[in-house]
């Protein structure tokens, strides 16, 4: 079956991408990340691209509309240049933009669009921005937590677009505002919200008394800092003795550290705390790793004392200090007996009793006793948390009272029966209000710390994991910091108001299986689980159990279960499985289940799109290989698919290449893009594997460099059109009439890789060929003279002529290569007798690294053909400065081939007639 090549198949502005996909980690009001927690989402901007580049035809498809490779080229770089702008934050809800790209992707389709299916939809990121794209998003996930976050975006919003506010606030307003996607329904958000901190005031505002300042002032407190406490094991002590982490406060540059002294009184036999200004802490940390030591005698706590401690429910907790609202910033108070008593009350019966999950990979406080979630809240916590909860039965009644008043249809159809009247609107503010209360039990639990530099409290949630925390910080609701109630009504209020609003979608809880078969042909496009690294199922009950009670009415099957479900999650849980190799079995023929279903339901319009959560490196046996990628492309492989693409995508770093161990970082992610093979795909030899991938490599490989593919992602990048070679055939065969494997493949393609470089230092000048060879094995050091006579000898040239052309410096029996700090500012290739490809490159990065427009007038001087030889040595040189583990120079390199386009720009800006001047070297 013949199809139209799509451009994510061929070529990406990779750049771009990372730079938006990276960027977007900043970005925090407005962001769907800020509607509910949910780990290891994918960057909107990294996920609209590759839809977007999904639909969108590559000009090779079309012959006859670009029949050469300039023609191709140039539009390439218009469609770059929509991907670009689309990928950009602040133009996720422009409608120039939006329309400019769906106009593309609509001329694409032949005006017959996809559906689009994430069956792993997690936090909601793809079909969100499906239907941001103006098609169809479908989703599906198996955690009930995932689906009701999925559907806040991608059904609710669109189901009450341009609707105006209901509450009486807005109604008193009306006609003095437009109400575009689903603002009106935020604005319910916040005025709701308000209503019910007020409620909330009322009934248990007496439990957050007022702080005493050091003037006697009182004060707003922003957070309790509480030690835990344990009955010192030393019979010399025979009181309580707290456990810290950390004495300080406030660390801030420039100003004299805060920070809690330990008073201890040896005749009562009691600790208690002072705030001192200045200096340091007088006594260390009193826990480390679990172990700790009695601040009062000395003498060791043991860990296994401290557990069973905790267990036996003798742990208790004592007030250190009081962070406060000032009139200046912070003000740090000391406790009294009055704040303390105040969060004395008793716990709730309403609480969530289920158990928590035995992981202890990811979850640690099990072990200390806290095995039950409502054990790691404070009783006060959970005071508050019930206070609000039970707020939304009132907050839903007012709701649909206020949408009738204001002409809501009363069709009494609920929510999750896909109502759109008074009922449904209501549910709907409810589970916005829900997912506050969930997000205040991420800030309101007793696994908060105090972020001393930074000021303020640090979420449950600082990593995937719950840890056990020693001296932690509650939040007050009511005050205007970080954790308080209002904050987190704003975040939610704002993800809504952002939303695109418009499109259509459908999120079910489904596994994946289950939902591929729910949708016709859809384009797939997906960021499955990756073994072992999150669990997803046994983190989210911390938030189902309290949306299972809120929530029950609203969305009676997603929360069916007592806690979310487990046995059939698509990880691998050697505590669930029994052992490593049945979790490692569980997930992988999970996989391969999903990837051979995929390979008949797919459209065979366009490609499938997998997410891979790409470990560069994994060590087995002393040898670095990447398994868990190899694995992943076999099981494609063994589905049937023909690979077609793996684009990495960087969205934990800037656009500088890091160095790590001088090592490149790659990227966080890899895109695979693949299409089902063919019916009839032939067997092929190992020979001819290898004729097939030299044919077309070389072609694929200059087709990434003209597109600027930055030297760190060209090995991955690559893998692409060599694995569209290898998994064209149903089996490669070795010699002994064995398959070959993925890993076979991929070490071949490399190699070839290396081949279609090194082949292009056939184009450099005899002096570049010298310095490139001599730089792979000496870099920047001396080295025998005679070995560098014996090296110019077979690249037809001479030492002489190497220092001549100011490559080297020949002294004292020894040669080495000039470095870049050493190279003449003043040089000009103009009145240079004896011009190389190697100073060409040098002088770029150095220029580079006052101005773009300095290296945009050297690149203008030596025109475009000397310039991209520059550039093809600059890919050279990173793979030998990255192999040989030099990162300040694979830095260099990767840089300006980064910065190669806007270098470009700016010197075809500036060209003059000396533009051609190098043209014929």
């Amino acid at each position: 079956m013949s199809y139209k090549r799509k451009l994510i198949e061929v070529a990406l502005p990779l750049d771009a991408i990372s730079a938006a996909s990276a960027r977007e980690k900043s970005i925090r009001h407005g962001h769907p990340s800020t509607l509910h927690l949910w780990w290891a989402r994918r960057p909107l901007a990294a996920a609209r691209a590759v839809l977007w580049a999904s639909l969108v035809d590559d000009p090779s498809a079309h012959p006859d509309r670009f029949p050469t490779e300039e023609d191709q080229a140039a539009e390439r770089r218009r469609l770059f240049g929509i991907l670009e702008r689309l990928v950009l934050w602040k133009n996720s809800n422009d409608p120039v933009v939006l329309a400019e790209a769906r106009a593309e992707v609509e001329a694409s389709c032949d005006g017959e669009l996809p559906n689009v299916l994430d069956p792993f939809c997690g936090g909601g990121t793809i079909p969100l921005e499906a239907q941001r794209l103006g098609l169809p998003g479908y989703g599906g996930d198996l955690n009930p937590v995932a689906v009701l976050i999925s559907k806040a975006l991608v059904e609710m919003p669109p189901r009450f677009h341009g609707l105006p506010p209901v509450n009486p606030d807005a109604r008193d307003r009306f006609g003095s505002e437009s109400w575009e996607r689903a603002q009106g329904l935020a604005d319910d958000i916040g005025y709701y919200g308000r209503w019910m901190r007020h409620q909330a005031f009322e009934r248990i505002g007496q439990l957050y008394p007022d702080a005493t300042g050091p003037g006697g002032e009182k004060l707003t407190p922003v957070a309790w800092i509480w030690a835990r406490t344990v009955q010192s094991p030393d019979p010399a002590w025979p009181g309580h003795v707290p456990l810290v982490a950390s004495w300080v406060l406030r660390n801030k540059s420039g100003s004299p550290k805060v920070w809690v002294e330990p008073i201890i009184d040896r005749d009562a036999k009691t600790v208690g705390y002072r705030i001192r200004e200045g200096g340091e802490p007088t006594h260390p940390r009193t826990v480390t790793r679990g172990k700790g030591v009695c601040i009062a005698t000395g003498s060791a706590i043991p860990g296994d004392y401290i557990k069973s401690e905790s267990r036996a429910g003798r742990m208790g907790e004592q007030l250190m200090a009081i962070v406060a609202e000032g009139r200046r910033g912070r003000a740090y108070c000391e406790p009294t007996a009055d704040c303390s008593h105040s969060a004395l009350v008793d716990i709730p019966t309403s609480v969530p009793r289920s158990s928590v999950a035995l992981d202890p990979r990811h979850i640690w406080v099990t072990i200390y006793g806290l095995d039950e979630w409502w054990k790691l809240f404070t009783p006060r916590q959970l005071v508050a948390l019930t206070t609000f909860s039970d707020l939304l039965g009132e907050v839903r009644q007012q709701v649909r009272d206020d949408a009738l008043a204001a002409d809501m249809e009363n069709d009494r159809i609920r929510l999750h029966e896909a109502g759109t009247g008074a009922d449904a609107y209501a549910d709907a503010v409810v589970t916005y209000m829900a997912f506050v209360v969930d997000k205040c039990a991420d800030y309101w639990s007793a696994l908060c710390t105090w972020h001393n530099s930074r000021h303020l409290i640090r979420n449950t949630f600082g990593r995937q994991a719950i840890p056990m925390v020693w001296d932690f910080a509650e939040a007050n609701p009511f005050s205007g910091s970080s954790g308080n109630w209002m904050g987190q009504v704003t975040w939610v209020r704002k993800a809504v108001a952002a939303a695109p609003g418009g499109g259509s979608g459908e999120v079910l809880q489904r596994d994946a299986l289950a939902r591929i078969d729910d949708v016709d042909k859809p384009l797939v496009c997906t960021d499955p689980p990756y073994y072992d690294n999150i669990s997803y199922a046994d983190l989210s009950d911390f938030f189902y159990v309290w949306l299972r009670r809120n929530l029950r009415e609203v969305w009676p099957e997603e929360t069916a279960t007592v806690l979310t479900p487990k046995s059939e999650e698509m990880i691998a849980n050697p505590y669930r499985a029994g052992s490593k190799d049945a979790a490692r079995q569980h997930f992988e023929d999970g996989i391969a289940g999903v990837l051979d279903r995929l390979a008949v339901s797919q459209s065979p319009r366009f490609p499938a799109t997998i997410f891979y959560a790409y470990k560069q490196q994994e060590t087995k046996q002393g040898e670095q290989v990447s398994t868990g990628w190899e694995t992943f492309l076999q099981g494609l492989v063994d589905a049937k698919f023909q690979v077609t693409g793996t684009w990495p995508v960087r969205t934990e770093l800037s656009n500088k290449l890091l160095a790590q161990g001088g090592a490149a970082v790659l990227a966080s992610s890899v895109v695979i893009a693949g299409r089902p093979r063919q019916p009839d795909a032939p067997l092929a030899t190992r020979r001819e594997f290898l004729d097939a991938l030299q044919a077309g490599l070389p072609q694929a490989v200059r087709l990434l460099q003209d597109q600027t593919i930055a030297p760190v992602d060209m090995a991955q990048s690559a893998i692409g059109p060599g694995m569209e070679v290898f998994s064209q055939y149903a089996k490669v065969l070795e010699a002994d009439g064995s398959s070959m494997k993925v890993r076979t493949a991929l070490a071949i393609i490399n190699e070839a890789l290396e081949e279609v470089l090194s082949a292009e230092e056939t184009e450099f000048d005899s002096d570049t060929r010298w310095a490139l060879t001599w730089y792979e094995q000496f870099g920047g050091d001396p080295a025998p003279f005679g070995d560098a006579e014996t090296l110019s000898k077979a690249k037809n040239t001479s030492v002489v002529g190497v220092v001549q052309a100011g490559i080297a410096e020949s002294k004292a029996g020894k040669v080495r290569l000039i470095s870049r700090d050493e190279l003449d500012e003043e040089w000009d290739p103009l009145t240079d007798r004896r011009l190389t490809v190697w100073e060409v490159a040098q002088h770029l990065i150095a220029r580079l690294g006052n101005s773009e427009t300095e290296a945009a007038e050297l690149l203008r001087k030596v025109g475009g053909g000397m310039g991209d030889r520059a550039r093809r040595l600059a890919y050279l040189l990173y793979q030998v400065a990255d192999r040989k583990r030099r990162s300040d120079d694979a830095v260099a390199y990767n840089g300006l081939i980064q910065a190669w386009h806007d270098i470009e720009r700016r010197a075809v800006a500036r060209q003059g007639p000396v533009a051609q001047t190098f043209e014929g070297m």
